[in-house]
């Protein structure tokens, strides 16, 4: 780490830097010279050679690194890049109040992924991250954020500081609002003397709970670090976990310094003596200091030693263990709160673990899944739905929060009538709008209407119709002359369409237009029946040359939504929020539509897997090639499209063996590009412990295949 400037532009009153026990940083020049920043670049490069290690890490960080402007931070990065001959991954953390476009566009010519404080909306971050005068600060960082996802490539994350007086559901919405590829919740700095406010383990396990409710969207440090290490990886930070420490600051004098968390301490607790001009890289490793850090579980306090958390939690952030008399010889000031944390989150695992078991894990790692392992990842959605209309129902009051009156009291009575609701694929797509503020309420009535009518209830529920009509999930649309609806199946009601086995024709859902194409408006009666006839003669290939998805995809699919058409190819997608329905566009060769209801299933049950588990390191940002896209694809993405070709070589397979014209080299094509998908994969290094063992699943699989 860097510090290139040692000042800043805030005076946010939790900085450990300026606020905190040491103020070391009144003794530094302000700025890092071209001197400082060359020889620390040789020292660098230096113990790059030596080790030979194949890339280095650097952060700059501050006080705030903006403030050196643009054309000294291109000095700067210049030679940095210019001076260590290994690659570099380079970042910056900064408060964004002074990125501008072109400081993001020099960023992104050097490459440098930047994150940005935030500490979620404007109430909670100005509770902290204010400027000298008392002015908040959020609206200009809100204006460095959306600079950033223009330049995706360079943006980093959010760092969000944890204060429990905010809420903490608040703070997760307003950081997802400002989509970051990755979020990291900091513990404020304390230590025994000077020790936090207490509730950190309720404010996280809430956080955490609604993140496993989302399913996940965004990868969080803390948590997939607690996980990781729980599946018998590593944290990836010094937070949490025993790994050896990886973090030496430069100070802006070419001070060799521990980790700036260490000045919450007392003055002068992150020195060591040496600087980059009179000591390498080794030589600080050496130091009695950093050795200890690096110790693992020796440096432990004996009650961390004893602990059955210890290498979860590791003892905590190396400074958070300081006590005055003590030292660092003491478990962390957030003790209690991190075995909270954990024992809570290993609790949620392990519940997961019970909703996959073995043998629904191994099942659906051969590529295909019979009836009961999808039955699993069926009940795993529903209750994610569930999850989140609890959410939903968190935020209403009032007349809005009727309807999830109705439903809870209905599902003690007819949990069947309300399961047949909630399963419909599209209610978690809106559960998800709603939560995110792009959506409203009223869906929530139209869901308690449908499930009233599904189970003969005698209870009038309030509906409001949308463009003229009221669609009630799985049965049918009514007249927007309809204001209430009750038990008795209304006249009126224009029924949903099933055709095939039972698959419900989803044409009047107002939230089925999730796909990558648009879906078609309501469909003729004439159309209804092309559907139909097409769907029943695929169904039928489907049995004959993939067998061992027929009842897999029997189990899970249980809508279509028609999709316009293309000219000139054919169209298909999945959507991960609406877990059971495909968007296809019609088309009436069988033998090409049973492959689209085959490989886009696939899609849904794999996205299904990655609900409960994670197959990927969440914070790989490796690409890899694959056979059947021009582009690289990033590590899930490239698990994805090998798990769906993985089963339609299955298909050319038995339709080669059976003779059909042009089927064998069909299948010599996907066969080769899901090996090759498969042995990429693996090598990349980032797949999880899970994803390594559902992907041997895969290449046992696929080594059954005739060459």
């Amino acid at each position: 780490m860097l510090k290139v400037h040692e000042l800043c532009n805030l005076a946010c009153d939790h900085c450990y830097v300026y606020e905190h026990a040491d103020q070391s940083w009144r003794r530094k020049p302000p700025i890092m010279s071209a001197a400082v920043a060359l020889r620390t670049a040789e020292r660098i490069a230096e113990h790059a050679v030596r080790h030979r290690l194949a890339g280095v890490g650097v952060v700059l960080h501050g006080g705030e690194p903006l403030l050196l402007g643009t054309a000294r931070l291109g000095e700067l990065l210049t030679i940095l890049r210019g001076a260590i001959p290994v690659p570099v991954d380079l970042r910056m953390q900064t408060n964004a109040v002074r990125l501008t476009e072109a400081t993001a566009e020099m960023l992104e010519t050097f490459g440098v992924r930047t994150g940005v404080s935030l500490d979620g909306d404007r109430s909670a971050n100005d509770r902290h991250r204010r400027y000298r005068n008392g002015a908040s600060s959020h609206e200009r960082t809100l204006r460095g954020l959306a600079i950033l996802r223009s330049h995706p490539e360079i943006y980093a994350g959010i760092l969000c500081t944890i204060d429990v007086r905010n809420d903490p559901i608040a703070v997760y919405e307003a950081l997802l609002a400002e989509a970051p590829p990755r979020i990291d919740l900091l513990l404020p700095h304390a230590t025994w003397d000077n020790p936090p406010l207490p509730g950190h383990a309720d404010w996280l396990i809430r956080l955490h709970r609604r993140w496993l409710a989302d399913g996940r969207p965004v990868p969080i440090r803390l948590f997939d670090g607690l996980r990781d290490i729980a599946a018998g990886g590593h944290s990836g930070t010094e937070a949490v976990g025993i790994d050896r420490g990886e973090v030496a600051v430069v100070e802006t004098d070419g001070s060799w310094e521990q980790p700036d968390s260490m000045k919450t301490a007392f003055d002068g607790a992150a020195a060591t003596g040496l600087t980059v001009f009179t000591a390498s890289a080794d030589d600080l490793l050496t130091t009695p200091v950093m050795r200890h850090r690096q110790s693992g579980l020796a440096a432990l306090s004996a009650t961390c030693r004893a602990c059955p958390v210890v290498t979860q939690c590791g003892g905590g952030l190396y400074a958070h263990r300081f006590r005055t008399g003590s030292g660092f010889d003491n478990p962390s000031v957030y003790c209690a709160e991190l075995k909270g944390l954990i024992t809570a989150m290993d609790d949620e695992v392990t519940a997961m673990r019970e909703a996959l078991p073995d043998r629904v894990f191994d099942d659906l790692a051969t590529g295909a899944g019979g009836a009961s392992s999808v039955a699993y990842l069926t009940s795993a959605q529903e209750s994610i739905t569930r999850a989140l209309l609890v959410a939903v129902a968190d935020r209403l009051s009032g007349t809005e929060s009727q309807p999830w009156s109705v439903l809870s009291a209905l599902d003690k009575h007819d949990p069947g009538a309300v399961r047949r609701i909630l399963t419909h694929p599209f209610v978690r797509v809106w559960a998800v709008r709603f939560l995110s503020g792009t959506d409203g309420p009223h869906r929530l009535a139209d869901l308690a209407a449908a499930a009233v009518i599904a189970g003969g209830a005698d209870v009038d529920v309030p509906v409001t119709a949308r463009d003229g009509r009221v669609h009630l999930p799985t049965l049918g649309t009514l007249a927007g002359g309809v204001t209430s609806v009750n038990g008795v199946r209304p006249p009126a009601l224009d029924p949903a369409r099933r055709i095939g086995p039972g698959l419900l024709l989803e044409d009047a859902d107002p939230y089925r237009d999730c796909h990558d194409w648009p879906a078609t408006g309501r469909l003729t009666p004439e159309q209804v029946r092309a559907w139909d006839e097409a769907v029943t003669a695929a169904w039928r290939v489907v049995e004959r040359d993939a067998p061992d998805h027929a009842a897999g995809l029997t189990a899970g699919l249980s809508t279509i939504t028609p999709l316009t058409p293309d000219p000139v190819t054919l169209r298909s997608a999945t959507a991960r929020q609406a877990s059971g329905a495909l968007g296809i566009a019609l088309t009436p060769d069988p033998e090409a539509l049973a492959v689209l209801l085959v490989h886009e299933y696939q899609h849904t049950k794999l996205g299904a897997v990655l609900d409960l588990i994670d197959l990927v390191d969440p914070d790989s940002g490796a690409l890899l090639r694959v056979g059947w896209r021009p582009d690289p694809r990033p590590v899930e993405s490239a698990l994805q499209g090998t798990y769906a070709h993985l089963a339609v070589a299955e298909i050319w397979r038995q339709r080669a063996e059976r003779g059909v014209p042009g089927a064998a080299g069909h299948y010599a094509r996907y066969r080769d590009w899901t090996v090759d998908a498969i042995g990429a994969l693996t090598a990349t290094g980032s797949l999880t412990a899970a994803g390594r063992r559902f992907t041997d699943g895969l290449a046992a699989t696929a080594a059954k295949w005739p060459v």
